[in-house]
């Protein structure tokens, strides 16, 4: 804002004593300060308010002067409740340097200059920043992207002072100002998205107003594609998709012009969103290509074909053939009148990525495809090149049930349920027919339990279940192979008959004595051999569920 802005307001009770010529200078902030030297707190641009305590004779306002118009304050307003009126040796000092003048009357108080200054000053900000964001939207719509929600971000941060994060629906940090601060913790992350969720249920309109830890935060819904709230036939379509912006600020206080500033930012946000789903197409169609080929039952040589050639988009960057794990999700709302689908696609492409991990990297190894109202998530692994000891690697299911199944289940409402399954991890593409049905069977599993978000992990299909007729042979065929390739493996590298001593350790009831005698073994040896086994699949000898499940496994091998 102007100086003669300031002098135009008559509520304010300033009267110039000094600097006529200057009131076209530009006022980009307030200080209020008594100190004798308060440079070292001054910036440029400042509207600097003094009591004059600072002021012990006539000889100190020169210094004082001096030091404020080398700092690049544009203007001094002394009060006059101290001294009765502004001393002739500070009026002839700034007109000395060129520094304007105004005299505060003592029924006007420095705190309501100070909020008015900020209120204009931030005002005129907020139109900069919002030419400089639709440029920026301009920009990315018509070419390459312009940095994506960082630098939007950074702006708000550095222009006008707001903490700002763009999250997903479940939590997660996909984007933070670098300016703003500390990163936002993982439980404010998922608190916001979850108050979030809950109000569009609710169909109210944003921004939400959301209180946590006795910080008040302000949620602008980002719609794909700038869609309007009225965009999407049913709220349930995208409720589980849309990202949202978090603001650490009361949006009820703002005025028209900084909430249309913050709209236009989700827009621009929205941009950059859609930019990366049309960037995943091209993997979801790989995807979709691969998994028509495991559900036909394409030979094992055809499926390991097509993911060499599908590699350089599925897994930029890993190198080597990884290791795969698949994961099934279906999303479910009561009436049936939403598609599945598309949901359960866009939730998995959104949870399956790191929640501590920020940017696009993460997710450009996720390959999702759906068929109906099933979605499957192609997760590569890096091969595991040292030795197998029996430790699980990879997604576990309880770990990504807990992550995000407090923001989901407020999105859920009482009409939706998501369930997952997760296979275990396999070493080849001969392995993934058996990975898909077995986290479709696991998912079943979760589907049996009560909450609005189950998830069930290939530890779960426990020996017992396998014996029901209804499992698939593939699913019997992954569990003997996950339980008993260690030991083949061990065996083919080592010759230590660990399968042989497997079999006659159970076939003599877990007895050391009997089955030493019937390998020809000292007991020393036969313990060192069963010590193996354990290390290397994670299980326990002594336990019998752990035996059943050798038992079963080696009569299904």
């Amino acid at each position: 804002m102007r100086l003669r802005a300031l002098l135009d307001t008559d509520a304010l009770g300033l009267r110039l004593l000094g600097g006529e010529d200057e009131l076209d200078r530009t006022v980009r902030g307030v200080m209020t300060t008594d100190l004798r030297d308060p440079s070292r707190y001054l910036s440029g641009g400042e509207l600097v308010l003094t009591g004059l305590a600072w002021r012990r004779d006539a000889a100190d306002s020169e210094p004082f002067v001096r030091l404020l118009v080398q700092a690049g304050v544009v203007a001094l307003a002394a009060g006059e409740a101290e001294l009765g009126n502004v001393p002739d040796d500070l009026v002839v000092a700034c007109a000395h340097h060129r520094l304007p003048l105004f005299a505060v009357h003592e029924s006007v108080a420095f705190a309501t200059i100070t909020e008015h200054v900020v209120r204009q000053v931030s005002g005129e900000r907020a139109g900069d920043l919002a030419a400089v964001v639709d440029r920026h939207r301009r920009m990315m719509t018509s070419g390459p992207a312009g940095g994506g929600p960082d630098v939007v971000l950074d702006l708000l941060g550095s222009d006008l002072d707001l903490r700002a994060w763009v999250l997903s629906p479940a939590g997660r940090l996909i984007a933070g100002s670098k300016v703003s601060g500390p990163a936002l913790p993982a439980d404010a992350c998922a608190g916001l998205a979850a108050e979030h969720l809950a109000a569009t249920r609710t169909g109210r309109r944003g921004p939400h107003r959301v209180l946590l830890d006795g910080t008040v935060y302000s949620v602008f819904p980002i719609r794909s594609g700038g869609r309007s709230p009225q965009g999407a036939r049913d709220v349930r379509e995208t409720v589980l998709s849309d990202w949202l912006l978090a603001v650490e600020a009361d949006a009820g206080d703002w005025p028209e012009e900084r909430l249309d500033l913050l709209q236009g930012v989700t827009q621009l946000i929205a941009v950059e969103r859609d930019r990366r789903d049309a960037a995943r197409t091209v993997r979801r169609r790989l995807a979709q290509e691969v998994l028509e080929l495991v559900q036909a039952g394409a030979a094992p040589a055809e499926i390991a074909a097509r993911l060499r050639v599908a590699a350089p988009v599925l897994v930029p960057g890993l190198g080597a053939a990884p290791h795969w794990q698949v994961v099934v999700g279906r999303v479910e709302w009561a009436g049936g009148e939403v598609e599945g689908g598309p949901v359960a696609q866009s939730l998995l492409e959104e949870i399956l990525v790191d929640p501590l991990a920020t940017g696009p990297e993460p997710s450009d190894r996720i390959a999702v495809a759906h068929t109906g109202d099933e979605a499957i998530a192609l997760v590569p692994l890096p091969a595991v090149v040292t030795e197998h000891d029996g430790s699980e690697y990879g997604i576990h299911a309880d770990v990504l049930l807990e992550s995000v199944r407090g923001p989901l289940s407020a999105g859920l409402d009482d009409d939706g349920r998501v369930t997952l399954g997760v296979s275990a991890a396999v070493h080849s593409a001969e392995g993934l027919r058996g990975a898909l049905e077995e986290a479709r069977h696991a998912r079943r599993v979760a589907a049996a339990r009560t909450g609005r978000v189950c998830a069930a992990g290939h530890q779960e299909l426990a020996s017992h279940v396998l014996l029901l007729p209804f499992v698939p042979d593939d699913v019997r065929r992954a569990f003997t192979a996950r339980l008993l390739d260690p030991l083949r493996d061990y065996d083919r590298r080592h010759r230590a008959e660990l399968i042989p001593t497997l079999e006659a350790f159970l076939d003599c009831d877990g007895s050391w004595t009997r089955c030493a005698t019937r390998l020809h073994l000292h007991v020393n040896t036969l313990r060192y051999r069963v010590g193996r086994i354990e290390q290397l699949t994670g299980r326990d000898l002594s336990r019998l569920e752990d035996k059943l499940d050798f038992f079963l496994a080696l009569r299904m091998s």
